[in-house]
């Protein structure tokens, strides 16, 4: 099947999906608001060795350039001529983060209101993310969720990263769990295009990226953060749909 007519099949709604059998989430940006503290590691580290005649990189260039993309890209947009001293790069960017990272992460708006209603369906989950496994193991574990996901799916190692939508994939086989009754979060569109070619429903969040730039990636929905009522009335209708199926059984 090819992205082209996966993404027809992504269309459907929240509540088309029920029964619902698991929730997959990318990390930065989506379980916590971390692109400032990528955003800041660049810039630092880019200004020390003259990047850009020694202008720092504004918002505007990290949506564009790095936000939600795999290292290898970054490298290869950052670094065209010299891809190793890209990858050597960004592998001291992550520490650097990570060490920036420790002191303060904060958690989406909402976020533990939709993993409580998740433990409570009893839905897998899942985390599906192009970051680092260093990266991602210690933000969800200072999001105190080490033990809310049954998998952590990492694009590097997975044939394609993020926008491919081999992780996503990834995730269905290990979860056991069908794309017909699983739907993603995601803040990036990089993100939000490899859950549609993956052939589920992505509800995208506002958090740093413009609403048209993730609009033409084509999400479900886009939501502010997970206290949105647009997501819960999706959700309701789910539930509602899901009870209705039980009756008619």
């Amino acid at each position: 099947m090819t992205a082209g007519e996966n993404s027809l099949q992504s269309n459907k709604s929240i509540p088309d999906l029920a029964p619902l059998e698991a929730v997959l989430f990318d990390v930065d940006g989506t379980l916590c608001d971390s692109d400032p503290i990528h955003h800041q590691a660049f810039q630092e580290m880019l200004l020390e060795i003259g990047f850009n005649n020694g202008v720092p990189i504004d918002e505007e260039f990290f949506i564009k350039n790095i936000a939600g993309r795999h290292n290898d890209d970054i490298a290869a947009t950052l670094f065209p001529d010299d891809l190793p001293m890209g990858e050597k790069f960004c592998e001291d960017k992550e520490a650097m983060f990570r060490r920036l990272a420790s002191d303060k992460l904060p958690p989406i708006n909402g976020l533990y209101k939709l993993t409580k209603w998740i433990e409570d369906h009893g839905l897998k989950k899942a985390a599906v993310t192009n970051a680092p496994r260093p990266n991602a193991e210690l933000m969800i574990s200072k999001l105190g969720l080490k033990d809310f996901f049954d998998v952590v799916i990492v694009g590097s190692e997975c044939e394609h990263a993020k926008p491919y939508p081999d992780p996503y994939l990834k995730a269905l086989e290990l979860l056991k769990v069908s794309k017909d009754h699983t739907f993603i979060c995601e803040d990036s569109a990089s993100g939000i295009r490899a859950g549609v070619a993956a052939g589920m429903p992505v509800v995208g969040l506002t958090t740093r990226n413009p609403e048209n730039v993730l609009m033409e990636a084509n999400p479900t929905m886009l939501v502010k953060d997970y206290e949105d009522p647009k997501l819960w009335s999706a959700l309701e209708e789910l539930d509602k749909k899901g009870d209705s199926l039980k009756t008619a059984a």
